[in-house]
């Protein structure tokens, strides 16, 4: 066989090696992407309906009990978290993100609206915050504020952060924001009833809260 020929056939047969390990590489790791996108959302399904059950057993807990637990808050925080990491996945347009966005903000209306009520029958003063923003790409700031919101709901952990996204296609939500009248430039804030919008520092931010409000929370610092 000329030599020529050889190295031809040769050359051949480590393209067809080089291109069918790509093509293994890369359905292994699609799978792999597919099974651990799959667990994360198992275990959102799991998530929602513990915290679902919580609220139930909340709403019938004597006051002292609900007024000084933040396991709840801890467990909803969690789920934001392993959420916005399904986001980051599959990307913002993904179906299966946008109907765990709507579950989650359901939950999250519903915790707030429940915190409300406790406030009212228990004498409890939580501090809340509503937090709106937008992936729509017309919202350069909602990045930074929702980083500055998870270090104060990480540094203290009774502080109630509510995230939403303003656009989400989701009846519930558009009427919590037209009860809650949020109009106007995003990211928009809404802290213990009062509303403000556009985020500069970590710092005005802290200023939005009433006086007093985080020194009331459990501080890690």
């Amino acid at each position: 066989m000329p030599l020529f020929i050889r190295n031809s056939i040769i050359s051949l047969i480590i393209a067809a090696a080089i291109t069918g390990t790509v093509a293994y590489a890369v359905n292994y790791l699609n799978n792999a992407r597919l099974t651990e996108l799959s667990a994360i959302e198992d275990q959102l399904s799991i998530d929602t309906l513990s915290l679902d059950t919580q609220f139930s057993l909340l709403e019938s807990a004597p006051c002292d009990s609900i007024a000084s637990s933040t396991t709840l808050v801890s467990s909803l925080a969690d789920l934001g978290n392993r959420l916005s990491y399904t986001e980051n996945q599959l990307g913002t347009d993904n179906a299966q993100v946008i109907r765990l966005k709507q579950q989650y903000s359901l939950l999250e209306i519903r915790d707030y609206l429940i915190t409300k009520r406790l406030a009212v029958a228990c004498g409890t003063k939580p501090v809340t915050v509503l937090y709106f923003y937008s992936n729509a790409g017309d919202c350069s700031a909602c990045d930074k504020a929702g980083y500055a919101l998870s270090y104060l709901r990480n540094t203290y952990p009774s502080l109630r952060v509510y995230s939403f996204d303003y656009n989400l296609d989701l009846g519930a939500l558009q009427t919590f924001i037209t009860i809650n009248k949020v109009r106007g430039a995003l990211p928009a804030f809404v802290i213990n009833g009062k509303q403000s919008h556009g985020f500069t520092s970590l710092e005005d931010l802290e200023k939005q809260f009433p006086k007093g409000a985080l020194a009331t929370t459990t501080s890690t610092r």
